[in-house]
């Protein structure tokens, strides 16, 4: 077994943050998070880091896009890509396709298909997959097509990626809340910011906590 080459302190302090952004908002910080975090001067000095992360093999960077950060081996934690295999240590997840207006998300004739995932895919227990439609989450690697794992819940926190309801759609979007209204928001600076005023139809279904892509099903 070939070991990964040691990381310098900063090295294992940036691997570190790059996880617990991922586990708690289902996404990597960008170069300039990182930079505002650590201290750095600027987000140059952040991406030597990373560079040199990916060098010794703890992350690989996507080209593209300004969350382009995808852990590797043993350093995944919650969000993953990966193709579906059976195991005896995993579970069986829906796969919800459109969504009609107005019906529960879960509703039976919105579940396309059912697959059992691997367990080890995940840090927190997704309830379904959501077949991502279009490309407005992109730049958090979010791509037309992929399975998005979602957890159930009611309640998110600020810069979470989560499945919100708006009257009689459903859509994928970073969340942050505001003290006079919430804004839904794009990872594409093709697409604008969604607000939503007090009194408009809203709910949160749940909370992006993983991420399929299998290149087979597309």
């Amino acid at each position: 077994m070939i070991e990964m080459p040691k990381l310098t302190a900063r090295q294992q302090q940036i691997l570190e943050l790059i996880q617990s952004a991922i586990a708690n908002t289902g996404s990597p910080p960008t170069r300039a998070e990182i930079a505002a975090e650590l201290g750095f001067k600027s987000a140059n000095a952040a991406e030597e880091h990373l560079q040199a992360l990916a060098r010794k093999g703890a992350i690989e960077l996507v080209s593209g896009t300004s969350r382009g950060i995808r852990l590797k081996g043993g350093n995944q934690r919650s969000y993953q890509e990966s193709t579906f295999s059976a195991s005896p240590s995993g579970f069986s997840l829906p796969l919800v396709g459109r969504v009609a207006a107005g019906s529960p998300i879960l509703a039976q004739e919105h579940v396309d298909q059912t697959y059992f995932v691997e367990s080890s895919l995940f840090q927190r227990k997704p309830d379904y997959l959501l077949r991502v439609r279009g490309m407005s989450m992109r730049d958090a690697g979010i791509m037309d097509g992929d399975l998005l794992a979602v957890q159930s819940t009611r309640d998110a926190k600020n810069g979470q990626i989560v499945v919100a309801r708006l009257g009689e759609e459903v859509t994928v979007k970073r969340f942050r809340k505001t003290a006079s209204h919430i804004e839904l928001l794009p990872e594409n600076p093709d697409f604008k910011t969604i607000l939503v005023e007090p009194g408009e139809p809203f709910e949160i279904e749940g909370l992006a906590v993983g991420l399929i892509r299998n290149t087979m099903m597309m």
